[in-house]
């Protein structure tokens, strides 16, 4: 109950002497939230719980109080282990369901249950190590030795960051399947922002790639119940 009260307070908040009144549909969009939170967040713990075991799978969910926040929504963990997703005002203000609110809290919240920050770290000190290496064998000076470690650990975090979105989008698509959504309509989200194509160590796939994958996905959901 405390969570949704601090929920409740920070939309609110977020409409007071600050900007303009709220339309409508912002109103909507922010009501959509606290439903799709009841929703999909035990879904998410089920899932969780079921698929990545000995991790905590107490999900917080919050809405970052910073009003002028660019829309994002990303996956976190705090100091003692506990998945944090934070939401900005300005993405839930620009949703136009309570499908794309529930896919793209789905979405972050897969990326706790498939490990995908660990990984990323992970990814990260291998092209730390093996550009420093090669730094150091061709002898060059300590500061560009740590600027090598710079860049190779730039390079092994975004290796895989195109292949996690989509891993996270076909359990994301399960979450809110499983929570009661339509996660087609709710990929729709990405459909509206810059399509990042296909660049190379780009840290997103192109939206026809992403929504191919929740297209298949649903599609086994509906006939199987089973996807993956």
């Amino acid at each position: 109950m405390r969570r949704f009260l601090m929920l409740m307070a920070l939309l609110a908040a977020a409409g007071c002497d600050l900007a303009p009144a709220p339309t409508q549909a912002v109103l909507q969009a922010r009501h959509d939230f606290r439903t799709v939170v009841a929703a999909v967040e035990p879904v998410a713990e089920a899932v969780c719980r079921s698929q990545a075991g000995g991790v905590n799978c107490d999900f917080l969910i919050l809405v970052d109080p910073d009003p002028r926040a660019e829309p994002n929504a990303y996956q976190s963990v705090d100091r003692r282990g506990r998945p944090v997703i934070l939401f900005s005002v300005a993405l839930i203000d620009s949703t136009r369901s309570a499908d794309e609110l529930a896919f793209v809290l789905s979405h972050e919240t897969s990326h706790h249950i498939l490990g995908h920050l660990d990984r990323q770290a992970r990814h990260a000190a291998v092209g730390a190590e093996i550009f420093g290496d090669l730094a150091t064998l061709d002898g060059a000076s300590p500061a560009a030795v740590v600027r090598a470690r710079e860049i190779g650990a730039e390079v092994g975090a975004r290796s895989y960051s195109k292949d996690f979105e989509l891993e996270a989008d076909q359990l994301g698509t399960v979450i809110a399947y499983r929570a009661g959504f339509d996660p087609l309509r709710g990929a729709g989200y990405f459909t509206r922002l810059p399509d990042p194509g296909d660049r190379f160590l780009g840290t997103h796939p192109p939206n026809a790639a992403r929504i191919w994958v929740v297209r298949e996905t649903v599609k086994l959901l509906q006939t199987t119940g089973v996807a993956g």
